[in-house]
């Protein structure tokens, strides 16, 4: 069957994914938005409430490697709905963690929510199993502005909306987002169980699953991405997007309520990040599939560091350089992170991608992860300034890594 054959089964799958995308991307941004200041609340340290925070990333890294062993084995569908389930059952433990004050319990319960932003990671390579190989980064792209449907609604809707209600049923204001969460990732997990068939992956494969012999192992798809010189750009880029994104963001809604800003407000910086992040995806998917990977791949690291600087050299109780900052570092990740998907999908043949993308996704999670945990260790040894300085430097390490297989070819023009 060539790629023209599946063009109608491609758009059900991409009208499938993107009706579940969207409430789990809300699930994900409401529930991330509230994490820090409900750990707050519950224990008054920043350092443990940018932890809680960090357990988003720290679940998705765990997540990564099973769950895309478990997809080659079983197809996208349940791998999906699994993740899912898990996510809401997080946001469950998390509702307790609130209402009890248990500390340990809300990082145990956003852990799990942390699965279900594994999940939403591994959806954009669903986005690609079918997609032609000139339109595989505007299939990415359109489900990563899927997402935003619900990632930008989260952390408004998650810090303002949700109180009343959660208020009026006798719960915490804080159990709100939460609450929200578990309703979200059910449906996300309802949807694709019903509507994700037949499975893309599956199709992609031509078969029933794949065989365990043409699954690499961890270690072997780690070599096999280190010997792949895109591929290691395009890992290196999803890696240092995720890690400048998250080591930000983290601590942004601590930084602005020492300037004494309301939640709303913050909630709506969150919400601006995410539209960088998410609604321009489709643009930046088209211009994967038409310019050369390593402008892609450079405009990321620019945009990241300018984003970066802006945020740095604003004070608490102001907002613009925040606004504007965040705008910039939501849009620099999602170059890198299309950029850096659309390669590594084309770098690998279909049976071998799913335990790839796995490694792949852990590797990006692991630094967005260790980027968050670090965040809060620097904020209080340092300044939020320092932090989002320095990270933005790192990201001009995107510009380098661009420039080298150009450089290269110009040295040794015989050599790919």
């Amino acid at each position: 069957m060539t790629a023209t054959d599946h063009s109608p089964l491609q758009r059900r799958t991409l009208f499938t994914l993107i009706a579940s995308v969207g409430p789990a991307g809300m699930g994900m941004a409401g529930g991330f938005a509230a994490t820090t200041l409900a750990s707050k609340e519950i224990v008054d340290n920043e350092g443990l409430a940018t932890f809680a925070a960090t357990m988003t990333s720290i679940g998705g890294a765990l997540a990564a490697v099973p769950l895309s062993r478990f997809m080659a084995r079983r197809g996208r569908r349940p791998g999906l709905r699994i993740g899912w389930s898990i996510a809401g059952g997080g946001a469950l433990i998390a509702v307790i963690a609130v209402e009890t004050s248990l500390y340990p319990l809300l990082v145990l319960g956003t852990l799990g929510i942390g699965v279900g932003n594994g999940t939403n990671l591994a959806a954009r390579y669903a986005a690609a199993d079918l997609a032609h190989e000139d339109r595989r980064a505007q299939a990415i792209g359109v489900l990563v502005w899927a997402s935003s449907i619900g990632s930008v609604l989260g952390p408004t809707v998650a810090l303002g909306a949700t109180e009343p209600p959660a208020e009026w049923l006798g719960f915490e204001p804080l159990s709100g987002p939460y609450l929200m969460a578990v309703v979200v990732f059910v449906i996300a997990a309802t949807v694709v169980e019903l509507f994700l068939r037949p499975d893309p992956l599956l199709t992609a494969t031509g078969g029933d699953g794949i065989s365990a012999p043409a699954r690499p192992s961890l270690r072997e798809s780690f070599g096999r991405i280190a010997s792949n010189r895109l591929a290691v750009i395009a890992v290196g880029a999803m890696a240092v997007g995720q890690g400048v994104m998250v080591a930000i963001m983290t601590v942004t809604p601590l930084h602005m309520e020492d300037g004494a800003h309301e939640k709303q407000i913050i909630g709506f910086v969150i919400s601006l990040h995410i539209v960088g992040m998410y609604f321009f995806a489709p643009v930046v998917g088209w211009l994967v599939d038409r310019l050369p990977s390593a402008l892609i791949v450079a405009t990321a690291g620019v945009v990241l560091f300018i984003g970066g600087e802006l945020a740095s050299h604003t004070d608490p109780k102001d907002s613009a350089g925040v606004f504007l900052g965040l705008f910039l570092i939501g849009l620099g990740w999602s170059f890198a992170m299309i950029s850096g998907s659309s390669l590594l999908t084309g770098a690998f043949p279909p049976e071998e991608r799913a335990a790839i993308q796995g490694a792949a996704d852990f590797t990006m999670t692991t630094a967005g992860a260790t980027a968050g945990l670090a965040s809060g260790v620097i904020v209080a040894a340092s300044s939020f300034h320092s932090l989002s300085h320095w990270a933005g430097v790192i990201a001009l390490s995107l510009v380098a890594a661009a420039l080298y297989p150009v450089v290269t070819k110009v040295r040794t023009p015989t050599k790919v």
